[in-house]
């Protein structure tokens, strides 16, 4: 059985390097890229990567240095540096890149768009057709606030401390498509919901359809979007890695008909919630019980549930190395919230994220 092709998105912040303040220059840097490298983001103070798909985590590896070092360089060329932050540190008012549509959104939605200088890692997973992708989606949904956790990375926001060891998700929980979902049944029950979205008026388009995970528009796969931009490409592997073992787990029942787990979307967004504020360093809630349990036990209840297709993907001693050391070295948040302790001023906070970015 051939393993599932995956990829990674990470939007990354652009900042001045003196001030680490962020730059309105998405355009500029997009110019000194070059064609196809990087995308634009909603706000001009951010670009996109994208790697090519790719079955085997070393490679994906290599992937996210080689987009990461493109991101560098054409930023660089413009005066400023991308840096891997979920949320700009220090405090700014973002402008919105030069794209009808993105100009269409921030008229439509007002401050919430406006606001939306986040980055996010998203990971897309291969799939052989809507019925196995809406299979997968329904029975993912317990895991992904476990995905949150391992790469919360945007403790600040706005020039202050949050509370939060993933602000990200809060701010983008303000869209009206955002956050998890129930159940569909079926692709007709997806693309019915799809369609009465869409009905409402309320969204320009199929790309606003904000979910935790959902079936690509663009590509034959399945897009989990839930994660920080990670602080080391390392921790995008993890993520990365489990996502796909998650989709093939799930798959894989489907294929057999074990029912999809009931829970609640409001129970979901409980999970999420407690991920989002304290990430690794608190308990999460763990689905096989809905009840709070440590952190590691947790990570480690998903780790024994997808253990058959990490195996069967040979990712299973990789990913139980990256656990461990991410366990050890911690997520994102804490080396903020470190590098804020020790440089007493948020530069500090960007200059950190610089230095972990490739």
């Amino acid at each position: 059985m051939a393993v599932r092709t995956l990829g990674v998105e990470e939007e990354f912040l652009l900042v001045d390097p003196d001030s680490g303040e962020p730059r309105a220059v998405g355009s500029t840097v997009l110019r000194r890229a070059g064609e196809g490298e990087l995308t634009a983001e909603l706000q001009a103070e951010q670009v996109e990567t994208a790697t090519d798909p790719v079955r085997d985590l070393g490679d994906l590896l290599g992937e996210i240095h080689v987009r990461r070092a493109e991101a560098a360089r054409a930023a660089r060329a413009a005066g400023v540096e991308a840096v891997p932050l979920a949320t700009p540190p220090v405090a700014a008012d973002a402008h919105v890149s030069p794209s009808p549509r993105y100009r269409a959104m921030v008229e439509r939605f007002g401050r919430t768009g406006r606001q939306q200088l986040t980055c996010a890692c998203h990971v897309h997973v291969a799939v052989d057709s809507a019925e196995e992708a809406v299979g997968a989606l329904d029975r993912i949904r317990p895991w992904l606030a476990v995905l949150i956790a391992l790469s919360v990375n945007s403790p600040f926001w706005s020039g202050a401390d949050t509370g939060y060891a993933g602000f990200r998700s809060q701010v983008w929980g303000r869209w009206p498509s955002a956050g998890p979902t129930g159940p569909y049944g079926s692709a007709a029950a997806y693309r019915e919901l799809t369609e009465a979205l869409l009905g409402t008026d309320t969204l320009l388009d199929e790309g606003m359809l904000y979910f935790d995970a959902r079936l690509s528009h663009q590509h034959p796969t399945l897009e989990v979007r839930v994660a920080d931009v990670c602080r080391e490409p390392a921790d995008a592997v993890l993520v990365a890695a489990l996502t796909r073992a998650l989709v093939e787990t799930a798959a894989r029942e489907w294929a057999v008909g074990v029912p999809a787990d009931p829970v609640r979307t409001e129970v979901l967004r409980l999970a999420a919630w407690r991920a989002s504020r304290s990430g690794l360093d608190d308990d999460l809630l763990d689905p096989r019980t809905w009840r709070p349990a440590p952190a590691a036990d947790v990570v480690r209840a998903l780790v024994d549930h997808v253990r058959p297709a990490l195996d069967d993907a040979g990712d299973l001693d990789t990913v139980g190395e990256l656990w461990h050391a991410l366990a050890a070295r911690r997520p994102g948040a804490t080396h903020q919230r470190r590098a804020f302790e020790k440089g007493g001023d948020l530069r500090a906070v960007v200059l950190d994220a610089l230095a972990a970015r490739d």
